[in-house]
């Protein structure tokens, strides 16, 4: 965090959520993956505040944002995010979110409307059936692994920065929500905001997801002509020897977000 960030905590649906500030212009609100939170930005948080003000925000039960007595739920999540941008009186918001975080920008876009202007979304599906096989096995695994699981971050970087989350609790309802099906394909095809896909050439969603959900935001249907006036307002990008796990690392994210907040 540079010295000009600021850090608070909002009284939102009984918690207490962490966020910080930095840089200064049109409200961004960044949203982390899973378990982790988000420090895996790294550099691309400053390279955002540059030209934004991005509001970087620790989910329920991640982070510095202790958990409460409920279950994780987009929904819930996404009702959070919203009563944050009211809190801080933020108005008319730029979204972006990875994975877990993601999904819940893609909810927030979708149950709060009004607060969202551009939405980013970055290796997310729009069905839990759009990750890989693997992926879904392990998902379906997770909450039973938990304890194992809690084990092996208790022994990396991630608890030492964070000493007060309860591991075990956090891959226990990270695993009952990732496993839970869903298909908002209908919902994405009603969303009216500018969107942004972002995903990695070797992500952990599969590809025939990645192009659908592309086309359920108006993408891939024709020519955009030589003009390209006949394209969608959804973009989508795929960066180049990048995983789902390494991604929000990139420099180049930030690029493209920058590039299509531009446009």
């Amino acid at each position: 965090m540079n010295a000009e960030s600021k850090t608070g905590y909002a009284p939102i649906h009984g918690m207490q959520l962490y966020y910080e500030i930095h840089g200064q212009g049109k409200p961004m609100v960044l949203l982390h993956g899973g378990i982790t939170a988000f420090e895996g930005f790294g550099t691309n948080i400053d390279a955002l505040a540059k030209s934004r003000q991005v509001i970087a925000v620790h989910l329920q039960g991640h982070g510095n944002t202790a958990d409460i007595d409920r279950p994780y739920r987009f929904e819930a999540l996404a009702d959070d995010v919203a009563a944050l941008v009211a809190y801080l009186k933020l108005g008319k918001i730029d979204l972006v979110g990875y994975s877990f975080g993601g999904d819940v920008a893609l909810q927030t876009a979708i149950r709060h409307p009004e607060v969202v202007d551009h939405l980013v979304v970055i290796s997310s599906v729009m069905a839990q059936t759009g990750f890989y096989p693997e992926g879904l096995a392990l998902f379906a695994e997770m909450s039973k692994n938990a304890p194992m699981l809690a084990d092996s971050v208790k022994k990396s970087p991630l608890a030492t920065m964070y000493p007060k989350t309860n591991w075990e609790t956090s891959f226990k309802k990270m695993g009952e929500l990732t496993s839970t099906p869903f298909d908002w394909s209908a919902q994405v095809k009603a969303l009216k905001e500018p969107t942004l896909l972002v995903f990695a050439d070797a992500d952990a969603v599969r590809a025939d997801h990645i192009i659908e959900f592309y086309k359920a935001l108006g993408g891939a249907q024709r020519d955009a002509g030589l003009d390209g006036s006949m394209r969608s307002m959804a973009q989508l990008a795929i960066l180049p020897g990048t995983t789902h796990y390494n991604i929000i690392a990139s420099p180049s994210l930030a690029v493209v977000i920058g590039e299509f907040l531009g446009r």
